[in-house]
């Protein structure tokens, strides 16, 4: 044993006097190491070296991440699945940004069911923007612009697309013409002598009641103003005017 263990250590000397140096790459996705030997002399070396497939029990998806999968994939396709959990700075186990293809392997692997294709919704189903739009004759734009105002819009997680429950109550806010005691928000800017904005923030707040017309000259978000002239009162006694 003295004897092999003296000719190993010689063989290991003569080659760090051979040797000026090694480069080493580990390439997880192929299971391989490359190594690039430079010799004295300046001539090199190339060597690949297999790894072991299985990896170690401890190198696994995050929990929470793999819970959120869980929740994301009844609803949404890889690809959409993939994007949220980029946005909110989720990475692979070994770092890596998500794709459609490394969400599917993830899938897989724990046996978690793919999003399945579904009907158009019915009315008063959870559904998305897009849906929304098409059933209101809006664009998809004018439907942000109103969510948790004039829309109450939910995520499943930060950084998932909004979701709508196409309800009646909804469609008669979208599709109905405006009735006695409305105006045009343009008109109900000079009536309470508000900015835009702040009349967009009351309508979300619950403070106003509006509708949003989408056809003829009349197009466009319209105020209940019979409620102006309660609000001018409280803000002028408020200071606010």
């Amino acid at each position: 044993m003295a004897r092999a263990h003296h000719h190993a250590a010689c063989r290991k000397e003569l080659l760090r006097t051979l040797i000026e140096e090694v480069t080493l790459h580990v390439d997880r996705d192929e299971a391989a190491a490359h190594l690039v030997l430079r010799w004295k002399g300046d001539a090199t070396s190339r060597l690949t070296v297999a790894l072991p497939r299985s990896r170690p029990a401890t190198v696994r998806t995050n929990e929470d991440t793999l819970a959120l999968l869980r929740r994301l994939a009844p609803h949404y396709p890889d690809a959409v699945i993939a994007g949220i959990l980029n946005r909110q700075g989720r990475r692979t186990a070994y770092g890596h940004r998500f794709d459609a293809n490394r969400v599917g392997n993830l899938r897989r692997h724990w046996k978690i069911p793919v999003c399945t294709a579904k009907p158009p919704a019915a009315g008063g189903d959870i559904v998305t923007v897009r849906q929304v739009a098409a059933a209101l004759g809006v664009a998809p734009s004018t439907l942000h612009r109103h969510i948790n105002g004039l829309i109450q819009g939910e995520q499943i997680t930060p950084g998932a697309p909004w979701r709508i429950r196409l309800t009646a109550e909804l469609k008669a806010r979208f599709l109905a013409t405006p009735g006695d005691g409305f105006e045009p928000i343009r008109d109900a800017v000079e009536t309470l002598g508000l900015s835009r904005q702040s009349l967009l923030q009351r309508i979300k707040r619950g403070e106003l009641d509006a509708v949003h017309i989408v056809r003829g000259q009349r197009k466009g978000l319209w105020i209940n103003k019979s409620q102006s002239h309660p609000l001018r009162t409280h803000f002028m006694n408020q200071g606010a005017l």
